[in-house]
């Protein structure tokens, strides 16, 4: 191994180490507690080597968030892989957004509620989220109208997104999540002979 492939390497290893440093401060203590003082201090780094990999705390926001939606499109998919088809698969997309939500509040804060730096729906939008929306949208397409399903798509995500923002918030209870979310997924995906 070359001088140079060592030196990447280990560059690369410091990267993954801030990230995951920083997305497990923000778990267990929120994101406020996730300073770049604080980054250097855990991982034992001086702050310029931070900086050397991230101008700040907006651009590691913005790589746990890029991990966040490669997490969720694997979620998303394997909550359809083999199993249901059609209006059931529909519910178990809605169940495994709410559950990787609930799962991982710092990460999802991260990835939607945050200034992350990370373009959407953009010809700039970074593949992991180009994912995650194709994860929603391949369950959804046959329900959709043909001329704009990607709308279809996103009204249905920001549905998901106003349940799990306004059940963190305690502004509904927890305990109905599953009767909103069988309501939501029979809104938009009609049974059969209704």
């Amino acid at each position: 191994m070359s001088v140079r492939e060592r030196k990447e390497r280990e560059r690369a290893q410091r990267h993954r180490l801030i990230v995951s440093t920083a997305r497990e401060l923000a778990e267990a203590q929120g994101w406020d507690a996730v300073t770049t003082r604080r980054l250097a201090a855990q991982i034992e780094y001086s702050q310029p080597v931070l900086y050397g990999h991230f101008r700040g705390k907006r651009e590691i926001v913005g790589a746990v968030a890029l991990e966040g939606f490669a997490e969720l499109t694997t979620a998303l998919g394997s909550a359809v892989a083999e199993g249901p088809a059609g209006r059931e698969a529909v519910a178990a997309l809605a169940r495994a957004y709410t559950g990787f939500a609930a799962d991982n509040p710092a990460l999802y804060d991260a990835m939607f509620s945050l200034d992350n730096g990370l373009p959407f729906a953009d010809e700039a939008t970074p593949a992991p989220l180009r994912e995650a929306f194709g994860a929603l949208l391949d369950p959804l397409v046959d329900h959709a109208h043909p001329d704009e399903p990607g709308l279809f798509v996103e009204t249905f995500w920001a549905a998901l997104h106003g349940l799990v923002t306004l059940t963190r918030a305690g502004r509904l209870p927890a305990d109905r999540v599953p009767d909103r979310l069988a309501l939501l997924v029979d809104r938009f995906v009609p049974k059969e002979g209704h």
